[in-house]
């Protein structure tokens, strides 16, 4: 064998590259048989064996034993055979010993690149069977270098990847650096890395506190969710089996040092550690936490909610630009739309107003459809009319007639709306306020369409009607029930 000192060097990088020594030995069988080969031909009958004593592997050419030989190099005469073997008949094969240094340099070159292949294979294959199973782990390893954005991290017996998209914006690293991260996926790859790390995952949060919180690897706290926007801000919902134990007490621990340890790791990002609960609505007002909540409307079907807040806490709820109600939204699985009282005040107000002016809707009708959740001529027109049959004082006949009368209002409005919208220029508008005397100044004044129901304090006004907090029996007529 021209591989000198073989069963070292087996044990060696079998050690090193993790590969069980069975499939060295295999590669190396292959390789000698790949070499023979390419030296004699493909018709021989070669084969190789790892001789465990010597250390050495043994190349073996198969014959037939035969009286008349017409073959050279498949075949071999019997009086020849029976020097090898004094038993042998025709029709046997006998195998002869081959010196590996007749097969010269292109079949040991052959055999090289061969054996180096199966190598890359079979550490390939090492490196998945142990890393696979370990995906969603935390792993620690070491910058070996810098590949256009990506680092590249030395784990012992493999390279990893961290992917610049996978990485925390304004983190540096260098050669030599300790770098923690989560093992992201596993790939089956025979170029480059096949380890894909991250330090951006929700997930590497969610492992960075079980490592810190002893609560929750024993199964008292769990955490029901996480989300973060890397390097600024993130989230995590807890939650306590044992009624003694405060989850957000347990995460944040003496003096904060628990959840300082995970913040440090995540170079000064900011944790929020939010109490779960089982009610979604409540849930949503913790994770928008420090802002208050006035009322929450829920939209099942389209697991949706529209947060109402006080006017002062709109900024708060929705945080810099809009990283709070973002961070609030994937932690909770909802869609939020945040709105100020007053925004929403005069949204009531105005879809209030324009169910009044669909023909057929009365005061007490409107009340009568506010209470029942159609704010608006917009969401009666979608209506269907065994929905408006379970309001009193709607029959079959007028729930069909005050769909198709929202449906025409609507339609009378946008074609309207170009006509509202056009504006008189400056200068004949000063002209105007020139020239109009006091008293029609103030017969013309309009009331500010857009103005808050809370500031004008006039709930008389026959233009607009305020939407009833609480409705009660009507007063004026309603529609007879067919």
């Amino acid at each position: 064998m021209f591989i000198s000192d073989i069963k070292k060097v087996v044990e060696q990088v079998s050690r090193d590259k993790g590969i069980d020594r069975e499939v060295l030995i295999k590669a190396l069988e292959e390789a000698l048989q790949s070499a023979a080969r390419k030296r004699f031909g493909n018709n021989v009958d070669i084969e190789a064996q790892y001789n465990e004593e010597i250390g050495e592997i043994e190349v073996f050419q198969f014959k037939e034993v035969v009286e008349v030989i017409t073959e050279p190099d498949i075949q071999i005469g019997l009086a020849e055979g029976l020097k090898l073997d004094p038993e042998c008949q025709p029709g046997d094969s006998l195998g002869t010993k081959m010196d590996a240094t007749t097969f010269g340099r292109i079949a040991a070159q052959s055999a090289k690149q061969v054996i180096i292949q199966k190598l890359k294979d079979a550490e390939r294959d090492a490196v998945y069977a142990n890393f696979i199973d370990r995906k969603g782990e935390i792993i620690n390893g070491i910058v070996q270098r810098i590949d256009r954005g990506d680092i590249i991290v030395n784990l012992g017996m493999t390279e990893a990847i961290v992917p610049s998209k996978e990485q925390v914006p304004r983190e540096g690293y260098r050669r030599g650096d300790r770098v923690r991260a989560l093992i992201y996926d596993v790939l089956y790859e025979s170029r480059g890395p096949q380890i894909i790390l991250s330090r951006t995952h929700p997930e590497f949060l969610v492992l960075l506190f079980k490592t810190e919180v002893p609560e929750i690897s024993e199964g008292i706290v769990e955490i029901k969710g996480a989300s973060r926007e890397p390097g600024s801000r993130a989230k995590i919902a807890v939650s306590s089996n044992d009624s003694d134990i405060d989850p957000v007490g347990a995460c944040v621990g003496m003096k904060g040092s628990r959840v300082q340890n995970v913040v440090q790791e995540l170079r000064g990002e900011k944790i929020d550690i939010i109490p779960w609960h089982v009610d979604p609505a409540k849930f949503v007002c913790n994770a928008l936490a420090p802002a208050e909540i006035s009322r929450v409307i829920i939209d099942e079907e389209d697991r949706s909610m529209e947060v109402i807040v006080p006017d002062e806490f709109l900024s708060v709820a929705i945080g810099k630009r809009g990283q709070n109600v973002r961070l609030a939204s994937k932690l909770t699985g909802w869609h939020l739309d945040v709105t100020s009282e007053t925004r929403y005040s005069e949204e009531m107000k105005s879809g209030y107003n324009s169910l009044i002016q669909v023909d057929g809707v009365g005061v007490s009708t409107a009340d009568a459809l506010y209470e029942a959740g159609f704010y608006s001529a917009e969401e009666l027109a979608k209506a269907s009319p065994d929905d408006l049959l379970q309001i009193r004082g709607i029959g079959s006949e007028t729930a069909g007639k005050l769909i198709e009368n929202a449906t025409v209002y609507l339609e009378t409005a946008a074609t309207a709306e170009p006509a509202e919208d056009t504006q008189v220029p400056a200068d004949e508008a000063a002209m105007e306020a020139d020239t109009a005397s006091p008293k029609d100044e103030t017969a013309t004044t309009p009331v500010a369409a857009n103005q808050p129901a809370a500031d004008t304090g006039d709930e008389d006004q026959p233009a607009e009607r305020t939407p009833p907090a609480a409705v009660g029996e009507a007063e004026d007529e309603m529609p007879d029930r067919d």
